[in-house]
């Protein structure tokens, strides 16, 4: 197995800065007003843009003939200005919007992704990650391929093409049978829009229509944006077609049940969104009043992190009775911090992120309310600034459990060992965030908080290996790696068989 090139340019992270990012959102339009899809479909975007920062892109196609516009920066800059259905025709159209995970984020990454077949174009969009890149991805290049990325994305396109089934959809199908991992798929060929879910559901897909066009999205809050009614999720394991005919649905994977990754609720998703049938901010006040009630504590006000911790703080004031403050006010108008120049204008740049109210809360005991804690960083920096603004104590609480393990599906997360919660006892990581109290939300909590009794420890219902470590599919890429360079062929023939 040789190494897979990560890129040709690095991907620039303050280390400071340890806010979880998921790679990417997908939209995609079929049979909208003529030359309309383009700009619905950036309409989209613009609502996923929490899913993605770094770089979007929109592939269109009139008369079997494509165009698409990928680059980096942010949906309203990418695709404002010019009238879209000039610069980008037709009556279908994908579209993404990413940060980079795997491949790193060179131009060449951005997505949506084309290619030219023998039987016409295709472009398609992805959102997670393949657990079996590295061994599909250096396999094809033993046999002759040559890839233009180092994304995952390209392999898919890669097993499209070495198909030898006759139909376009059948050669898609054969490409889902070789990956693995956590996806959602929005293709376009000349003549069809071909939707996937990986078969846990790992990451969500949705199918909504406007007017006679049919769209389909990362989440219902894309569809809001458009103007689209939601029609339902896209199931696990299924395949939809979209074509003059209308919708067929597939299902050629392996049946198994499914496990949606609860990140989509604790963090990722929008608030106003419904995810596999649950509103995410009704779950997140759910969860603040959950983690009420595991980790009560004598104070004054209720503050969140903001924005993706107001829910849950929302839902513990209401549980504990004390009131709620905005004590911490956040800049919409900021740069990425982590592309500022050197580390004391990093720096500089978190202060500007987050400014204290200190009318609110001088003087008081606070419950500092966040969505979650990864390293740390960003937690002991905001310990610190409301302390400084005169708050007598501190009582932080997170709204999900500790995450003690890496994610491979999508997630940008941190390696094991520098996850806060898995080199460190609880009362370690009080003392490192430098507050009175410190809590968690337990796993059994944030089960009911979703609709669940608890957690079946035998079936679990959801994808959840960042608190757990129980990975709901195999990681193949990783297995190769810890065997080392030194597996036999007979071994690695093994392990892919299994």
């Amino acid at each position: 197995m040789t190494a897979l090139p990560r890129g040709d340019e690095p991907i620039h992270r303050d280390p400071d800065d340890d806010t979880l990012r998921l790679e990417c959102g997908v939209c995609g339009v079929w049979g909208a007003p003529e030359d309309e899809a383009s700009s619905i479909v950036a309409l989209g975007l613009h609502a996923l843009q929490h899913r993605g920062q770094e770089a979007c892109g929109i592939a269109s196609v009139k008369s079997e003939m494509f165009h698409t516009e990928r680059q980096r920066g942010l949906v309203g800059d990418v695709f404002g200005g010019a009238d879209l259905s000039t610069r980008m025709p037709g009556e279908a159209a994908v579209g993404h919007t990413r940060y980079s995970t795997a491949g790193g984020s060179s131009d060449r990454n951005i997505q949506p992704m084309y290619a030219d077949l023998d039987s016409g174009g295709i472009a398609i969009a992805h959102n997670g990650n393949l657990t079996n890149f590295l061994f599909l991805r250096n396999r094809l290049v033993s046999e002759g391929s040559i890839f233009q990325s180092t994304s995952d994305s390209e392999v898919i396109l890669h097993l499209i093409a070495r198909s030898r089934k006759a139909r376009i959809v059948d050669r898609f199908i054969d490409a889902l049978g070789a990956i693995e991992g956590g996806y959602a798929l929005v293709a376009q060929t000349r003549h069809k829009m071909i939707g996937a879910r990986d078969p846990l559901g790992i990451r969500p897909l949705v199918l909504g229509r406007l007017g006679d066009a049919w769209v389909l999205a990362s989440e219902t809050c894309a569809l809001d944006m458009m103007g689209a009614t939601f029609e339902r999720d896209i199931e696990h394991g299924e395949v939809v077609v979209i074509d003059r005919d209308g919708l067929r649905s597939l299902k050629p994977l392996q049946a198994q049940a499914a496990r949606p990754c609860l990140f989509e609720y604790v963090y990722f998703s929008r608030p106003d969104s419904i995810v596999n049938g649950r509103s995410v901010y009704e779950v997140r006040k759910a969860m603040g009043r959950g983690l009420a009630v595991e980790h009560a504590v004598d104070a004054d006000i209720v503050v969140p992190v903001p924005d993706s911790g107001v829910p849950a703080a929302l839902g513990y004031a209401q549980q504990s009775g004390i009131p709620f403050e905005m004590g911490i006010i956040r800049s919409h108008y900021l740069g990425r911090t982590f592309i500022q120049p050197s580390q004391g204008a990093r720096q500089k740049g978190v202060r500007m992120k987050h400014s204290p109210n200190r009318a609110a809360l001088a003087g008081k005991r606070v419950v500092l309310i966040d969505d979650s804690i990864v390293r740390g960083t960003t937690s002991l920096k905001l310990v610190r600034t409301v302390r400084e603004a005169g708050a007598a104590e501190v009582h932080l609480r997170s709204a999900s459990p500790e995450i003690k393990f890496p994610d491979f599906y999508g997630i940008d997360m941190p390696e094991r060992e520098q996850l806060m919660a898995a080199t460190m006892s609880l009362e370690e990581m009080r003392k490192a965030l430098e507050v009175d109290s410190l809590g968690f939300l337990s796993i059994d909590g944030l089960y009911r908080a979703v609709g669940e009794p608890g957690r079946n420890d035998d079936t679990p219902q959801f994808t959840d290996h960042y608190f757990t470590g129980e990975y709901p599919t195999r990681l193949l890429d990783r297995e190769i790696e810890a065997g080392g360079r030194d597996m036999t062929a007979r071994q690695l023939s093994l392990l892919v068989s299994a």
